[in-house]
């Protein structure tokens, strides 16, 4: 549970990141793909956490 919510952390925090980078003047676009590369990586990382969580109930 603990380890969701670090990732969930991350994630909000590369959302800040990346929209103050996409905002800046000087964006560097290598590194805006590489942050956007990285939150995807950790919603994927959330999502599968989350679902070992929930046990599939099938009726």
């Amino acid at each position: 549970m603990r380890r969701i919510e670090l990732l969930k952390q991350e994630h909000r925090d590369l959302d800040t990141a990346i929209t103050a980078l996409a905002h800046s003047s000087l964006a560097d676009q290598l590194q805006l793909a590489r942050l956007k590369k990285r939150k995807l990586m950790l919603r994927d990382e959330i999502a599968l956490l989350e679902d070992t969580l929930i046990p599939d109930i099938i009726a």
